[in-house]
């Protein structure tokens, strides 16, 4: 996710770091940098002219402090430009004084709406809310069920009664109220293109229902093209929000930094993977820092909060201490490390960390799916004693795992340097859940 950019602006700053003075020279020469990884992004190029300027403007003639150096000056205008062109701050959802409150998604077809649906659901119940998802697409084949499907997976109550699309949605409403659920998602159908009769549906809803966030959902992945589709939709039915979805498979990034300003519209949510779970609140300031490569370590802190197991991992910092650490031990910290998603998002996360090729993060991946299917390969008396493990048992394991006896060994040595590792801290406190955070992966 927005690894174009990072590996741009990560040049730049390099190159900032070795300069003594701010020179209108060298603020020059950033500024092309600046100008050639933006437009790279498929960021508008009116946008990166007024970006570029404001930046410039500010940088030139600019005291700069005995605690701060000119590189680090200017980065931290860039910073706050960057931060003031995704939005400023994030936008909360607005509710309604009598619930349920209505959140009416629109979009293309193919965006991922009616998946996002089912995310936005997820999320708000990892909120305390209660959502019910109302399907009112009758166009496209199976869409209803797809819904209904993804409502099952997430215990959430999907209304189909009612053939036709207001009716259907004012019967949620009732049946949301006698439930005493305090949302309703409404998947409204897509296109494949913008159309009078598309439109003309969105406003009949929006006339009669009144809904309290109207969100359009567009695909981070089509750039340029998601900025138009975002600006008609706008024109057309003033949306409140802006879902982008897809965007842990956009290296560019740029619809992100050209939405807001085109639509004067704030991003309030980003799909960030395949998961129900890979869902995030969009924050302007952190996606500025994880740009720039200084990290989201907030929003990883929020993420490791909702998904681990809380009283596992007490569990297994208890085993930590007294040394008693096993394999099946390994092996829960491993699911742990998963339901925090791909890796390489994670590693986005990190101060610093997102300069690292993306190749290597996808081994790490890899690495995590195959030291599992390991352990599993294993019998429960080798993975509480891993003593017991030798040539012949090695190369049963490697071939019940689809792996290498060589991929058993680094393993089974990953396993001896956590266990030797706790021998040589004796009584040392731990720090707090220090087992959450994969300690030895």
């Amino acid at each position: 996710m927005f690894e174009q950019l990072q590996n741009g602006f990560g040049t730049i700053i390099k190159s900032l770091r070795g300069e003594g003075r701010i020179t209108e020279s060298n603020i020059a020469d950033t500024m092309r940098q600046i100008r050639r990884v933006l437009l790279e992004a498929d960021v508008n190029y009116k946008v990166v002219k007024e970006f570029v300027q404001a930046v410039q403007e500010k940088a030139i003639g600019v005291t700069v402090a005995k605690s701060l150096t000119p590189g680090q000056l200017v980065v931290k205008i860039i910073n706050d430009e960057l931060t003031h062109l995704l939005g400023d701050k994030n936008r909360n959802l607005k509710e309604a004084a009598i619930p349920p409150s209505i959140i009416l998604l629109a979009g293309l077809q193919g965006s991922g709406k009616t998946t996002c649906a089912a995310k936005l659901a997820h999320h708000l119940m990892q909120k305390n809310h209660t959502p019910v998802l109302v399907p009112v697409d009758i166009y496209r084949p199976a869409a209803e069920e797809q819904l209904e499907t993804l409502a099952k997976q997430i215990a959430v109550p999907c209304f189909r009664q009612n053939s036709e699309v207001v009716g259907r949605i004012q019967d949620a409403i009732t049946f949301a109220r006698q439930q005493h659920r305090d949302t309703l998602i409404i998947d409204t159908a897509g296109r494949l293109h913008i159309d009078e009769k598309m439109m003309a549906e969105l406003k009949t809803i929006k006339s009669v229902i009144k809904p309290h966030n109207i969100l359009l959902v567009v695909d981070g992945m089509t750039g340029q093209d998601a900025v138009n589709t975002a600006t008609s939709f706008n024109e057309q039915i003033d949306v409140d929000g802006i879902i982008l979805t897809k965007m842990d498979s956009d290296a560019r990034g740029g619809a992100a930094l050209t939405i807001v300003k085109t639509t004067a519209k704030p991003i309030m949510y980003m799909g960030t993977g395949e998961k129900i779970s890979d869902f995030e609140i969009f924050h302007p300031e952190r996606i500025a820092g994880r740009i720039l490569g200084m990290g989201d370590v907030v929003s990883l802190v929020e993420k490791v909060q909702a998904n681990i197991d809380t009283e596992a991992m007490i569990g297994l910092e208890k085993k930590f201490k007294k040394e008693r650490f096993t394999l099946e031990d390994f092996l829960l910290q491993l699911k742990q490390v998963k339901k925090l998603g791909p890796l390489d998002n994670l590693i986005d996360h990190l101060p610093g960390m997102a300069k690292m090729h993306p190749g290597n993060q996808k081994v790490g991946e890899k690495e995590l799916h195959k030291a599992e299917a390991i352990i599993q390969s294993m019998t429960r008396s080798e993975r509480i004693k891993p003593d017991i493990i030798n040539g012949s048992r090695r190369r049963r394991i490697a071939l019940g795992s689809g792996t290498q006896p060589q991929d058993v060994n680094r393993l089974l040595n990953q396993y001896w340097q956590i266990t030797k590792l706790m021998k040589q801290m004796g009584r040392m406190k731990l720090p707090k859940n220090m087992s959450a955070y994969g300690l030895g992966l």
